[in-house]
């Protein structure tokens, strides 16, 4: 995706809601999208060609959900001696509620509703998980490896899935089709 075609997309997101009776966007969703415009038109060696702007919020916004994910983790297993499992989904749960919450109204700014978006969510959450949380994560570290390495591993793993369901299925719009 280019970010003409992200750019569009968004236009036309805007169109429809007006459409619908919808306040179009407020102004926080308005200059989160058009500062990740200008910075990715400000990218070097032709990138500003291939990335979207929404994958640049995308990993604005999940660094610092990744931060608090790690924060929260870092407290439930060494502050409080929660074991593993339980840091490591509590911190994961709480993180990824906020990541739906600002990647929603800010990145993707969807004006859709938002229970059938929940439950795509929450279905690619359980697969990203299993597969990545506790598939790689976990297991990285029953194997031996540091927990917070073990979990930015797992990070990286899970970043690449989870903006591919966010844009193309969660927050998916008719005219992207």
């Amino acid at each position: 995706m280019s970010l003409r075609d992200d750019t569009a997309v968004s236009a036309a997101q805007d169109q429809r809601s007006k459409a619908a009776g919808h306040a179009v966007t407020g102004a926080g969703q308005g200059r989160f999208q058009a500062f990740m415009v200008v910075v990715v038109r400000r990218l070097p060696f032709g990138l500003s060609r291939v990335v979207a702007a929404s994958f640049l919020g995308y990993a604005l916004i999940n660094g610092l959900t990744f931060t608090i994910d790690l924060g929260l983790l870092t407290v439930f297993r060494s502050a409080f001696g929660w074991p593993l499992p339980l840091a490591i989904t509590s911190a994961y749960l709480l993180a990824f509620g906020l990541s739906f919450l600002l990647n929603r109204r800010l990145n993707f700014r969807s004006h859709a509703p938002a229970g059938p978006q929940v439950v795509l969510y929450l279905v690619a959450i359980g697969i990203n998980y299993v597969a990545f949380i506790f598939g790689v994560g976990a297991g990285l570290a029953w194997l031996g490896l540091e927990y917070h390495l073990a979990r930015i591993i797992a990070g990286l793993c899970e970043a690449v899935y989870m903006y591919s369901v966010m844009r193309w299925v969660v927050f998916r719009d008719v005219a992207q089709r």
